[in-house]
């Protein structure tokens, strides 16, 4: 029994054999899509809730899906039949990525760059391979990874195209290359430029930085001028159309993803795998504190207790009544509030509902702080006023910033970051990692941060609420990373 195995184009493989196998393919990449029979498609019967990464029909699934393929032969015992060449590679030692490195001599914040050997590995991966996702958590020097691999292809004359998913990362990423820079005489502003709105869309240079939203309606010939795809933050690469995008970039040969974390949902890796590159971790967050290149963390676990009534008032809830229950809760906001107001340093207060919960808690703590910085970010401020947030919180020392999951838990860089509050319960994999890397950079008088995770309790008998449910997968979480974390019961009053 026989599979055979094409290469149609940099995105899609075309992969046949007996009709039966094809079926037995076809089940072997098909999953439950994780909250389908919430949707409004689901429950409408449109929609069995699963997704197919092998197209049965046309017989095609992705290039960087290979290696399942190959295990799924494997465990069956098939033969595959390769059909010219699969999968390109390019010959460049670890040595010669090392000396181009040191060639740039690359600078951060006025200082020569300690460059790291997983760094080089990275880049070593990412050009060698041709298409890679890699795994880097924060302070593990993603940007300079990136960088640097951008730098060798533009030696070897080819255009780079950049994405990211917020305009706020353009301009990060723009200005690190610019820092990069100011030792080897290379012009940022020659060579790279970029795309949000308010940008002209007419591309003349080297590299482009952009967001998907400024190009995913471009036509598919308008991507074959590029023979480099890089998207930064690729956890972010699920919806319908970045997946679009990338199956516009047909032609481009070399694919790298970056990402601090991945879902630990199967059908999430499988889709940046595929359209990326198999993963290679970078390095991981235990061993960069481990190593001293990344604070120390802290994380205190405060439980809160509700009195008899209340628990017995709330255990038939459903999900959305608890959040509004807890997010509109007085008690609970004056514990926050309180809480904010009593840390040393800089602290980061994030929240989930911007009208309901978030400008409670900023109007909250905006009264009581006196004389202290007090910023309010969510997704209705603009870019560059975050920006400046950002600035003026590295040169302070006691601001508190009250501000969205989705707005400050990726991609920001604060160095002066000392304290992180989740004010609100979540259990996604990326965003509790991404939100917790915002405090785990040093800074000049920096060598700890602390996360205060805040879990609600209402359990009567056999009965569990959602949200303990949530800090309950926070805290595997937190096993899986290594992370040390103690535990704290507040009786809440009021």
């Amino acid at each position: 029994m026989k599979i055979t195995i094409e290469k149609l184009n940099h995105v899609h493989l075309r992969v046949y054999s007996d009709p039966s196998i094809e079926q037995e393919l076809s089940d072997f990449f098909t999953y439950e899509y994780p909250g389908a029979r919430y949707t409004p498609q689901f429950r409408a019967r449109l929609w069995d809730g699963k997704v197919r990464m092998y197209d049965i029909h046309r017989k095609t699934i992705y290039v960087g899906l290979l290696q399942y393929i190959q295990k799924f032969a494997e465990q069956n015992q098939y033969e595959i039949e390769y059909k010219g060449d699969i999968l390109t590679t390019t010959d460049v030692s670890i040595q010669e990525i090392e000396e181009f490195a040191k060639w740039l001599n690359p600078m951060g914040h006025g200082k020569p760059i300690e460059i790291r050997d997983y760094q080089l590995e990275a880049v070593h991966k990412a050009i060698t391979d041709e298409r890679t996702l890699l795994l880097s958590p924060t302070a593990s020097g993603k940007s300079f990874i990136i960088y640097t691999t951008v730098r060798w292809h533009l030696e070897h004359n080819r255009r780079v195209i950049i994405i990211v998913p917020s305009t706020s990362l353009v301009e990060q990423l723009y200005a690190d290359f610019d820092d990069y820079s100011t030792g080897n005489g290379w012009r940022t502003s020659f060579h790279c430029q970029k795309l949000y709105s308010g940008f002209p869309k007419d591309f003349s240079k080297d590299i482009l930085i952009t967001t998907w939203q400024s190009v995913y309606l471009q036509p598919k010939a308008w991507f074959h001028q590029f023979d480099v795809i890089i998207g930064d933050e690729a956890h972010q690469f699920k919806a319908k159309s970045l997946t679009t995008v990338m199956e516009k970039m047909d032609q481009v040969r070399w694919r790298m993803g970056t990402t601090g974390t991945i879902d630990n949902k199967k059908i999430h890796r499988l889709v940046l795998e595929g359209i990326f590159g198999p993963v290679h971790r970078v390095t991981t967050t235990a061993a960069l504190m481990e190593s001293g290149r990344l604070a120390k963390l802290n994380i205190t676990c405060i439980m809160l207790k509700y009195d008899e009534a209340t628990r017995m008032s709330r255990n038939k809830n459903l999900y959305q009544d608890e959040m509004d229950f807890i997010v509109r809760n007085d008690a609970r906001n004056r514990f926050i509030n309180n809480l904010a107001l009593s840390l040393n340093g800089n602290t980061l207060l994030l929240f989930q509902y911007v009208e309901k919960h978030g400008k409670v808690l900023y109007d909250m703590v905006k009264d009581a702080a006196g004389d202290r910085h007090v910023f309010f970010v969510h997704g209705g401020v603009d870019g560059d006023d975050r920006e400046n947030i950002r600035a003026l919180v590295e040169k302070e020392s006691d601001c508190i910033i009250v501000a969205s999951f989705g707005t400050f838990s990726t991609g920001i860089n604060i160095r002066n970051l000392h304290n992180v509050i989740f004010a609100s319960p979540s259990k996604s994999r990326i965003r509790n990692l991404q939100s917790i890397g915002r405090g785990l950079r040093k800074g000049d008088n920096k060598e700890e941060a602390t996360l205060f995770d805040i879990a609600d309790d209402f359990r009567v008998g056999k009965f569990t609420n959602y949200t303990l449910k949530h800090f309950i997968e926070r805290v595997k979480i937190y096993d899986d990373e290594k992370f040390e974390y103690k535990f704290y019961n507040i009786e809440l009053k009021g």
